[in-house]
This record gives structure tokens, sequence and C-alpha cells, in this order.
């Protein structure tokens, strides 16, 4: 099975350059992230005329979570069990930044972790939040796959310079504790070679490959040991119209393996 994970940036900007990439790289099952657009405006003909069924959650032009399969689509859930809500003023909400699915045998989850914004911003303490909550999701035993946008760099050689990073986010000790607990609850982080998974619009960083690892696929010990092969698509990032994000994709030999038997 071939599972790739996303940040889209806006997926009805790019809903015919996605289905392209779903053919290209004969991708199973695809987690997208920062979809940027209610239920009710998501693409889902684009999808359904390449073949896939698609699970999303979102409510607004922000967030947005959502995974396209042509392996199945089971026991779909719009978030987490503890994922916490978040508001700046009154009363907080939970928002659309999980959805999980079984497909294919796999549970999968794509994941939106909350930027953080800035160290000591409510925001930051609510990405900490968010992950710690995600940990107690894990079953190490299952056939689980947790991916997307961590908007955590683990360490320092994730980032194309940690000075500049100094007194900001995505690098602080806390952060980095929190997405270690993922690990410690029963992940493994399928590796692969590119040392960057995203490089932002400004000051030419995808041309000086000034980028950043955030995007991640953790998977259970079941999953793990079934992997074959994992890349970055890092062409995808290039050409007009691109996400600030390359797609990351794992070939998972899954014949053998069920969902309910290790479940």
């Amino acid at each position: 099975m071939r599972i790739a994970t996303w940040n889209v940036n806006s997926v009805r900007t790019r809903a015919e350059r996605i289905a392209a990439f779903l053919e290209r790289q004969d991708v199973d099952v695809l987690a997208m992230q920062e979809t940027k657009t209610p239920d009710a405006k998501f693409p889902y003909a684009t999808f359904e005329a390449a073949g896939y069924e698609v699970a999303h959650v979102g409510t607004s032009q922000w967030n947005g979570v959502a995974i396209a399969s042509r392996v199945g689509l089971d026991d779909v859930r719009d978030s987490f069990e503890g994922q916490p809500a978040f508001a700046k003023e009154g009363d907080p909400e939970k928002e659309a930044r999980a959805v999980g699915a079984v497909c294919g045998g796999v549970e999968v989850w794509s994941l939106y972790v909350p930027n953080g914004r800035e160290i000591g911003d409510p925001h930051y303490d609510y990405k900490l939040q968010f992950l710690w909550s995600l940990a107690d999701q894990v079953r190490p035993g299952e056939l689980q796959c947790y991916m997307g946008d961590f908007n955590v760099a683990p360490r320092d050689e994730d980032v194309w310079d940690i000075a500049w990073f100094e007194g900001k986010t995505h690098v602080t000790e806390p952060e980095r504790a929190a997405f270690q607990m993922l690990l410690e609850a029963g992940l493994t982080e399928i590796e692969h070679d590119e040392p960057y998974t995203f490089w932002d619009y400004k000051s030419m960083r995808f041309q000086k490959n000034e980028g950043m690892r955030i995007d991640f696929q953790l998977a259970t010990a079941p999953l793990r040991d079934k992997v074959q092969r994992a890349f970055v698509d890092v062409e995808e990032r290039k050409g007009k119209g691109a996400s600030d994000h390359a797609p990351l994709v794992a070939d998972y030999d899954t014949r053998g393996l069920a969902y309910d038997e290790v479940r």
C-alpha cells in the first residue's frame, strides 16, 4: 500500500494538481492538511473521478484535514479522543485538525498540529496540549499511521539554520519533548533521505534550499516493520502554483496483515 501525506495549502486551489500527483505516484491513500475550505465546498468530484473516496473535516478557510483513499474508507472520525479546543477569546472550539479512518486495513490519521505562533502565546500551549493528547491515542500493537504537518523540527539539523530559529517556535525543548512523547508512546518515524519537507514562500527559501523537516509519517511497530521505502516528492514543490510543502510518500507491504487481527 502506498500512503502519502501532504500539506496542500488550499485543496480548492490545487485540486487538479493533487489529482495529477495521485495518478503520477500511484498513491492508495493520501492524507491532506490545510485544505482551507468548509466541507460543503471541498472538491469531492475531482477525487471521485480519480477513483478515491474522501473524508474531510473543515469548517472555514482555515485549517482543514482530509483523507482520500481508493482502498476503502471505514470508521471515519472527525477528531481524536481528548483533542483539545482553542479560541483566542470566547468559548474554545474544536478545530478542524484531525481526521481518522481505516483504509485497506490500516488506521490512518491526517493531522495538522497547531503552529504555536510565538513562545508564550496561548496557541503555543494549545500546540503542546494537542501533542500530549495525541500521544494518548497510540495503540502500539495495532496497525496505525499518524501523519501530517506536525509543526515541530525534532532535531537541529531539521532546519536550515538553527541560529535563525533562536527564540522562535518549532524547535523549542517543550515542543521537541512533546514530539518525543509520540515516539515513546509506540510510534516510529518513517525515515527518508531528504532533509526537508517544507520551504517557506518568503525569501526564496526553496531556491536556496532553506527548509524545515516538519511533515512526518509515524507508524506503530506492526506497520513500521512492513515499510519498504519512503521519499519526499520534491518535484511537487517546484513550478507555478506549488504548495510550500512537498508530499512524503511511503510504501508498506500490508499483505497478510489485518487490522482486526492485531486490534
